[in-house]
């Protein structure tokens, strides 16, 4: 091997590094033979490094700042809330009252639309969801009516046939 020629793997590893090199004065000559490193390509350069600390340290003074505010502002108004609690706690209960009465009113009408829907779609024969069970328990509806209806008509002349018998002249 020429002198003027160095093989990496020939220069042991903490000579490789080249902040090493520079701050060696016997050894910084090797430092023009040397590729740049893939470690030292992966690094971030020096102008992303303090736009990443200078973000850490805007989030950190907005979080102080935040909390900050926040608590100044507890500091302030607790009188102002505390002098007015009587009026509040009406209000509160009148806008508690409103709303829910105004969501309970659109969940009763979203509930009716749902429903008019279903039997639009199930009168045009379209067979909405359920339209089979809705099927089978009408028909089984009828099945006893009918049938309590025929029961009646024959209990019915039995307990006739028995009324003339208790009462003749009835």
């Amino acid at each position: 091997m020429s002198s003027t020629q160095l093989s990496l793997t020939s220069v042991p590893t903490p000579f490789l590094h080249r902040s090493y090199l520079l701050l060696n004065p016997l050894l910084s000559h090797f430092s023009r033979f040397l590729p740049k490193l893939p470690i030292m390509a992966d690094r971030p350069t020096t102008p992303q490094r303090p736009s990443r600390s200078l973000a850490t340290i805007d989030g950190s003074a907005f979080l102080r700042i935040t909390v900050t505010v926040a608590v100044l502002g507890l500091i302030f108004l607790t009188p102002l809330i505390i002098v007015s609690s009587p009026i509040w706690l009406p209000v509160g209960i009148v806008l508690f009252l409103t709303v829910a009465g105004f969501l309970s009113i659109c969940g009763v009408g979203v509930a009716v639309v749902g429903g008019l829907s279903w039997l639009y779609r199930y009168y045009r024969g379209m067979n909405p969801p359920g339209s089979d069970r809705f099927d089978y328990a009408r028909s089984r509806i009828f099945d006893t009516a009918s049938h309590v209806k025929d029961y009646a008509r024959e209990y019915g002349g039995y307990l006739q046939s028995k009324v003339k018998d208790a009462a003749p002249g009835a």
